[in-house]
């Protein structure tokens, strides 16, 4: 099945079907913060969203960090060029990312409900770039074949969490809780039952 991500896809999974709404999203916001900058012990500067579709993430982090630099990326050539030039999203799909840097590795990196969906072999084409990306934490939000959860099922790779956590690791990203994932760079500095191994 050929799945689109254009304007009705949008409608229906971020405004129509309102899983959580704003104020869930809000949250989510804060906690990749919070943790950012615990890791890194001052305020984030740098935002890389990954698979961001339409840039939710944007307003939530610059109403906590107005100066925060955000830069995103999508497949969508709808979400693109939408909403693009005002928020600052660029058009790539996640294995782009195998040879992409766009920017300098960042304090949050954001790939949140997009993993879940990617064949197994994009997802390890473009994971060690993202890894590359992260100068302190990825909060890499998935679900896995253990999780019932509410959304789009359409296209769920029904993984085991262990296999996330391979490839994670393989990476060098070191699990903090919380879909949260220290970046290579933090990822020796947490005390023994700060993160898992």
């Amino acid at each position: 099945m050929d799945k689109r991500y254009d304007a009705a896809y949008f409608q229906h999974w971020y405004r129509g079907g309102d899983i959580g709404g704003s104020a869930r999203l809000a949250r989510k916001v804060a906690l990749a913060v919070s943790c950012a900058e615990y890791w890194l012990e001052r305020p984030i500067r740098t935002v890389l969203d990954i698979g961001c579709g339409e840039g939710a993430w944007r307003a939530p982090l610059r109403k906590l960090r107005p100066k925060a630099q955000y830069l995103g990326f999508d497949s969508s050539d709808y979400a693109v060029r939408r909403f693009g030039a005002r928020r600052n999203l660029h058009l790539a799909a996640f294995g782009d990312f195998q040879w992409l840097r766009p920017c300098a590795p960042v304090d949050l990196l954001v790939c949140s409900d997009v993993l879940h969906y990617l064949p197994d072999a994009e997802l390890r084409r473009g994971l060690p770039g993202l890894a590359e990306l992260c100068g302190g934490v990825a909060f890499l939000e998935t679900f896995a074949a253990e999780d019932a959860f509410d959304g789009d099922h359409v296209g769920f790779q029904a993984r085991p969490a262990a296999w996330y956590r391979r490839q994670f690791r393989r990476v060098g990203l070191r699990a903090a809780g919380s879909h949260c994932w220290l970046g290579p760079a933090l990822a020796a500095e947490a005390a023994a039952l700060e993160a898992s191994p």
